[in-house]
Parts: C-alpha cells; structure tokens; sequence
C-alpha cells in the first residue's frame, strides 16, 4: 500500500519536473533505495513503523526531485492558503526545503536504522542508540560527498541544481549537522519512551519475526 501511495505521488511529479537532468539524478537514489528494500524484504523485514517512516522521507525526496530542493514553492502555497509566505513567518531568508529534509533524514531514518542494527548485530541498549545515531550521520556525510562529486562531473548549472547550495558556503556542513540533530532526537525520545513504559519496539519486532522459526 505504502508502494502504491508513493506511485500515485510520484508519477504525476515525474511528469515535466523543472530540471528533468536533475529529477534523473535525484531519482536514481530513490529507486536504489525501493530495489534494495526490495530484494532484502524476506531476509531483513522492517516493522510497519519503519516504512511508513521510510515512505514520508521518499514522500519528501519526491517532492524535492520535481522542483529541485532549491526551488519547492512552499511560500507560495502558503500564501495562496493564508495570506502570508511561510519564511516571513519564521524569519528565513532563503528556500529551506532542503534543509527540512535534512533533518527529516535523521529525525524518520535513524529508527529503521536502530532496527536494523538490532536484528544484524543484536546491538542493544546504549550501543543500539549510539551505532544508530552515529550510521546516520555517518550516511549524511557520505551523501554530502556523493553531491560534491556529482556536482564535478556534471558541473555547470546542473551539478548547482543538483547541489542546491543557494550560496551559502556552509549548506553542507548544516545539512550534515541538521541530519545528527534530526537522529538525535529521535534516539533520544525513543529512549526515553522506551524506559518510561519498559518496552523496546524493534527488539518486539525481532523477536516476533524470529518466533516462527524457533517453532
């Protein structure tokens, strides 16, 4: 279902994307993202939280290859609804769609990622929540190197579509930073949720997937 949501998003913004070079290069991760979930879901079956937290970050990223995360006319719809742009209501002074998305990187993907890690390497406890946050900032780096060498090969206006810096000589480095803090939190309010009521979800859900196989 989450599969065919995500269809009926993306088929209509695949149609005339404002740089359809950079829509190809956008959608080339998200395509590499569905096969390999894909092709690992009986050997590494995430728990339903898990995708739809996955579903909402490609939600996004689809949304970000059509316009191009420098150009997602968010203060426009905004504006039409209520009156007003949305970077004057909170002070920003340029188009921080990508940044958002940043953030949503580590704030929806750091719990499929902790999930993970419990069903390979059966990290628990502090180590679950340190590895967990520490592979997503470490993917958000390596992302950020991924751009830089697009943006050389392709150069010109593409590899600066495809960058999406908007100027600021820093946009990695916040990008990056943005992500750990998205992770952050979530590692830190699954915590403390965990120890409030004494239940570890992902640990639930490995152990409910390797039941069966005991039998």
């Amino acid at each position: 279902m989450l599969l065919a949501m995500l269809a009926l998003l993306w088929i209509p913004l695949a149609i005339a994307p404002w740089d359809r070079h950079d829509w190809l290069l956008e959608n080339a991760l998200l395509v590499m993202v569905i096969v390999v979930l894909a092709a690992t879901w009986r050997m590494y079956a995430f728990s339903r939280p898990s995708y739809v937290l996955i579903f909402v970050f490609l939600c996004l990223h689809t949304i970000g290859a059509h316009y191009t995360y420098a150009e997602v006319p968010y203060d426009a719809w905004l504006q039409k609804l209520t009156g007003h742009t949305f970077n004057s209501l909170v002070g920003w002074q340029r188009n921080n769609f990508d940044r958002v998305v940043h953030f949503s990187y580590g704030l929806l993907l750091a719990y499929p990622v902790r999930e993970l890690l419990l069903r390979t390497w059966n990290l628990t406890g502090f180590p679950g929540y340190l590895f967990a946050l520490d592979l997503t900032m470490s993917s958000s780096m390596l992302y950020e190197l991924i751009e830089w060498a697009a943006a050389e090969v392709f150069g010109g206006d593409l590899g600066m579509a495809y960058l999406g810096t908007q100027g600021d000589v820093w946009d990695a480095h916040k990008d990056m930073a943005l992500a750990s803090l998205g992770a952050l939190v979530t590692m830190v309010v699954l915590a403390l949720v965990q120890r409030r009521i004494r239940r570890d979800f992902a640990r639930e859900w490995v152990d409910g997937l390797r039941a069966p196989r005991a039998c």
